[in-house]
């Protein structure tokens, strides 16, 4: 069932439950490729975003992205991709748990179903 949500006088229509995150930034380096045991490969990266003027948060101004991509050709695009490239990605936020020294350990990444270049007006 679609709902509006209304804050700071804008109104956005969504559905109950939406996990969907859309990042516009720089590729951080090379992106990483592994095996899992079960034989399935993720394509690991992160990407730059930098914060908005105003944000309340001193010192950083850019914030780094953990991002994962796990269809082949994802992960074929963003393995060509050099490390400054601008690109949108589009996904969702999941936390994944690993063991980590022995004890369990989590972080966010954003699961990518869509990665494009982009071209960046950095001239603000």
């Amino acid at each position: 069932m679609a709902r509006t949500a209304t804050a700071s006088g804008r109104t956005a229509t969504y559905e109950l439950g939406t996990n969907e995150v859309t990042l516009v930034g720089r590729l951080a380096g090379a992106a990483t490729e592994i095996t899992l045991p079960s034989g399935d490969r993720l394509c690991n990266f992160r990407v730059v975003v930098p914060r908005r003027e105003g944000t309340p948060r001193r010192g950083a101004k850019v914030d780094t992205i953990d991002c994962v991509a796990t269809t082949a050709p994802i992960r074929r695009f963003v393995g060509r991709r050099a490390a400054g490239d601008a690109l949108m990605v589009v996904g969702s936020l999941h936390r994944r748990f690993f063991r980590s020294a022995g004890a369990v350990a989590s972080r966010y990444e954003v699961r990518a179903t869509r990665v494009t270049r982009v071209t960046l007006d950095d001239s603000e």
